[in-house]
């Protein structure tokens, strides 16, 4: 997937989407959606690249905790064929709820 491919994705959900995070004074409330690719590896040999990957976060940021639009976050994740962890925290200086969605998948520019 390139970046271009994933921000897509993400724009899925119908909910207002930004890599890393959104500048400041233009956070939207929430719900919103944030995604990262914070490291990429890949596999070498004879001195050529054959195949890279990325690790792919996407970030829920809900005032409540909710089912429903997770399932929907969810949902085009599998829509995609991607296979995620989800992970799920309280985050009490900002009063929100974080739920990650992390996986690999293949990169390309």
């Amino acid at each position: 997937m390139t970046y271009a491919q994933i921000a897509e994705m993400a724009e899925e959900t119908n909910l207002p989407v930004a890599y890393d995070h959104f500048a400041e004074g233009d956070s939207p409330d929430p719900p919103f959606l944030v995604f990262l690719m914070p490291q990429s590896s890949g596999f070498y040999a004879d001195g050529r690249l054959y195949y890279r990957e990325t690790v792919l976060a996407l970030e829920l940021y809900t005032d409540k905790k909710d089912p429903p639009l997770e399932a929907r976050v969810e949902a085009v994740l599998d829509a995609h064929d991607i296979n995620f962890k989800k992970s799920e925290t309280w985050i009490e200086t900002e009063k929100l709820y974080e739920v990650i969605y992390e996986t690999e998948v293949p990169y390309g520019e």
